[in-house]
Formats: structure tokens, C-alpha cells, sequence
């Protein structure tokens, strides 16, 4: 097992050791490319990890990912089916596939390649995997694939758009051994890792959006990430005139410490005001917030994972730089557990004019399943 600050020095192997000693996962997500956009849009390690996270039945999400697998050509297959490495759970990313170079780019079949019948089996697939809350997993997907719709259509071009999206299997999906489920593009970064059919690393996952607020695309009002401002907003509305000078950070941040590409550069010193001070009142808005997250993936490994971070609430730290109403560029919410690490920040315009927000989910402990080299 590794420690929590060192580094990765054989980046193709994961080595996955007994099944009562260590479990190995993957975690994170890619997709996104510069070619055609008119995909049909889809309906609207250690083994006391697996012991922490693992409620839910995976093998509905291996049959599922069976069944959409059977849609396939042959060379869609091929394109599907990705070794299981570190480096490939590496390569995802908050920008669209065209600006990613060096061997950087998603891996796994691009939406655009993909029939009604094809999009349909893969709709049933990411239900199977996310949460069902309004605005959060399956749902908020759908209204970001929206928001990378409104984008290509409003001056963003083929760059952007739901086809760019790409879907991969790290492995063979199974109810034994080690697979992981990638999903993602511009804004969105989503994987499961799954050992002998348990979850065991939802992590990292990111979310951001622009437009930021309500657009209506694809006949559907959308607002995705508004749980998430809206639950910091509230956060820090709660905290007194003390307990915000306390959260106060002395930097500015503009951007996320654990963007893509920055793994494992968890600060060793907390900062911030500590959870074990509050109020229950203050506490429950804490697990609203880290709800808006978890409840990202499917409900009862949520479950499991939100009572985690419950029990080590005490040990967690909130903080902030810029402004409490969360909406203008610069402002930054951290939540730094034991085990939970979420960032919000809000970027400037890229495509659009106004602000717009990035936002990433860790792990200390199961970030991309927990294990490194």
C-alpha cells in the first residue's frame, strides 16, 4: 500500500494481491473529441475497503455492461475494451479531447459512433451506476451531456458536444476479478472500480458546467451543479462571524489543488474551521453538501460511503477563500477529511461570457481504488 503523498514509479501495472489482503481499484474518467456531435441524446484495496464501501449488487452493473457490449460491431468492441492500468484510469480530464495532447486524450468508444438502440443500452448501463436524486448521478449526467450540447451550439463548434463523450471497460466486466467503468468528456469525469462485483473507488470524479445557471437545450430546462453551489452557499451562510475567519484560507485559489493530473497532492496539514465544533444544525449542512457528491454514484454504495464520511465528520475541516455567495470568479469551498476530499471553485468564461464552476470528489483512502505503486 502506498502513502498517501508518494509517488507512482511503474504507471502501466496495477498488481492486484489476495483477495483477503489487498483489493486494487482504478478511478476517474475521460472522453471528449473534435469530431461529429449528432449523437442521439440517451433517454431525457485492501480487502477492508470493499468491506467499507461494497453494498450494492454489481452484478447487475457487470450484466448491464454485458448487454450493452452485445450491441456492438466488432470494432466498436475493440474500442470499448481497454487494458486495466494506472495509466489508462489516468487519462481523463475537465477539457474538451481536442485540446489534450501527448498521449493524453480519452480512451474507450466516442457517443458519436454510436446507434439509438446502442444509446439506449448504455442509458440502461449508467442508471445501473449512478444515483437517482434530482440534479445529482443520472441526472445531472443527462443535464451536463445537455450543457456540452448548448455549448457546440452557441459558439463552442464540433469541439464540443454529447457525441465527444467517450464510454470504456479497464478490463472485463465481472462479477470476479478487477474491472473499471469510465465515462466522461468536457466537464465530466465519472468511473467505478470494481473488485470480485464490490465497488471499492468512486473516486476521483469531476463535475463542472458552463453555462452556470438555468438553459434550456434538448427540450429540458437544465441546471446541473446548482446542488452543489447552492449547499456550499448554505454552508457557509451558517457558519458564524468566528467559525468564517477560522475557514478563511490566506491564498487565493483560481483553480482546484486536485485537478486532473495533480493525484495524490493531498495538503499534510488541514486548514479551516474543524467540523467536530459545530452545531448538529451546522454539521447536517456539512453532510448535504458531501451528499451532493456521493449521491453521485448508485444509491446504496452512497449509502455506505455518506455513513463513512458521517463517522469521521469530527475529524473534517471546511474552508474558503473569496466571497461566501459561492458565485463570482475566485471563490473556493474545500471540505478535507480523514477520508472525504471535495474542492468547488468558479473559473472565468471559456465559451460564454460569466462564471462557471469546476468541482472534484477524492479519496484519501480509495482514490483510484485505493492502491498505488
Amino acid at each position: 500500500m502506498r502513502t498517501q503523498n508518494s509517488r507512482v514509479t511503474s504507471p502501466k501495472k496495477l498488481i492486484v494481491a489476495s483477495s483477503m489482503t489487498m483489493l486494487l481499484g482504478l478511478s476517474l474518467v475521460a472522453c471528449g473529441t473534435d469530431s461529429d456531435t449528432t449523437t442521439p441524446a440517451p433517454g431525457s484495496a485492501s480487502s477492508s475497503v470493499a468491506a467499507t464501501m461494497a453494498t450494492a449488487d454489481a452484478g447487475s452493473v457487470a450484466a448491464g455492461a454485458e448487454a450493452f457490449a452485445a450491441t456492438l460491431t466488432d470494432d466498436q468492441k475493440a474500442s470499448l475494451q481497454q487494458e486495466y492500468s494506472l495509466e489508462n484510469a489516468q487519462k481523463w480530464s475537465n477539457l474538451p479531447q481536442a485540446l489534450l495532447r501527448g498521449g493524453q486524450g480519452r480512451i474507450g468508444l466516442q457517443l458519436s459512433e454510436l446507434d439509438d438502440t446502442q444509446i439506449a443500452a448504455l442509458d440502461t448501463l449508467l442508471q445501473a451506476v449512478t444515483g437517482s436524486a434530482t440534479g445529482d448521478g443520472y441526472d445531472e449526467i443527462q443535464q451536463l451531456l445537455n450543457a456540452d450540447d448548448y455549448l457546440a451550439a452557441n459558439g463552442g463548434g464540433t469541439d464540443y458536444g454529447r457525441g465527444n463523450y467517450y464510454i470504456a471497460f479497464l478490463g472485463t466486466p465481472s462479477d470476479s476479478g478487477t474491472w473499471e467503468l469510465q465515462f466522461g468528456g468536457h466537464h465530466l469525469a465519472f468511473a467505478n472500480t470494481y473488485v470480485d462485483g464490490a465497488l471499492v473507488g468512486a473516486t476521483p470524479s469531476f463535475r463542472g458546467v458552463e453555462p452556470f445557471g438555468t438553459f434550456e437545450q434538448n427540450g429540458t430546462s437544465n441546471s446541473p451543479l446548482a446542488n452543489e453551489q447552492s449547499s456550499f452557499a448554505a454552508l457557509l451562510a451558517g457558519l458564524s462571524t468566528e467559525e468564517l475567519a477560522t475557514a478563511k484560507l490566506d491564498s487565493v485559489y483560481s483553480d482546484l489543488v486536485l485537478r486532473p493530473g495533480n493525484d495524490w497532492a493531498f495538503p499534510t496539514t488541514k486548514e479551516g474551521v474543524q467540523v467536530s465544533t459545530f452545531t448538529p444544525e451546522q454539521k447536517q449542512l456539512v453532510m448535504a453538501a458531501i451528499a451532493t457528491y456521493v449521491d453521485d454514484i448508485d444509491d446504496a454504495d452512497a449509502t455506505t460511503i455518506l455513513a463513512k464520511y458521517e463517522r469521521e465528520l469530527g475529524q473534517t475541516y471546511v474552508s474558503y477563500s473569496g466571497s461566501t455567495g459561492v458565485t463570482e470568479q475566485n471563490d473556493y469551498v474545500r471540505i478535507d477529511g480523514p477520508s472525504v476530499w471535495i474542492e468547488f471553485s468558479m473559473q472565468h468564461g471559456i465559451v460564454l461570457s460569466g462564471n462557471h464552476p469546476h468541482s472534484v470528489w477524492r479519496d484519501r483512502t480509495t482514490d483510484y481504488g485505493g492502491t498505488q505503486e
